[in-house]
């Protein structure tokens, strides 16, 4: 599977933005799919996952209030809706697709799509 994120884009805090990740292929529903991010100098962290059918979600903790992820499987997409953006949200956002069930661990991944730039101004 080959995904395409897009959405990014420079906002204000308190801002909200929707990420989009497209997939191809005709197996789509098959692959869990998580968004990490990477700010500058740091390490690429989770920010949240989705199961295959859509039906279970999770998020690391300081986002969970913040941000929604969803799945449409008949369009091949997964969004990431994010709102009261701060400036620590600042980062490249990758999402990242697994035959296995979602996961918080970037290792679970096997493809990665090739990033969109979020940059929140204070």
């Amino acid at each position: 599977v080959q995904l395409q994120a897009s959405g990014g884009g420079l906002v204000q805090a308190g801002d909200s933005l929707r990420l989009s990740c497209a997939a191809s292929g005709r197996t789509f529903s098959t692959y869990a799919v998580g968004w990490f991010r990477q700010a500058p100098g740091k390490e690429r962290r989770f920010v949240a996952a989705i199961s295959m059918s859509g039906g279970s979600t999770y998020y690391a903790d300081s986002e969970k209030d913040r941000f929604t992820i969803t799945r449409d499987n008949a369009k091949n997409t997964v969004s990431l809706q994010m709102d009261s953006l701060k400036p620590e949200d600042t980062a490249v956002y990758y999402c990242a697709a697994t035959k296995g069930i979602a996961s918080m661990d970037s290792y679970e991944y096997d493809y990665w799509g090739q990033g969109t730039l979020v940059t929140v101004s204070s």
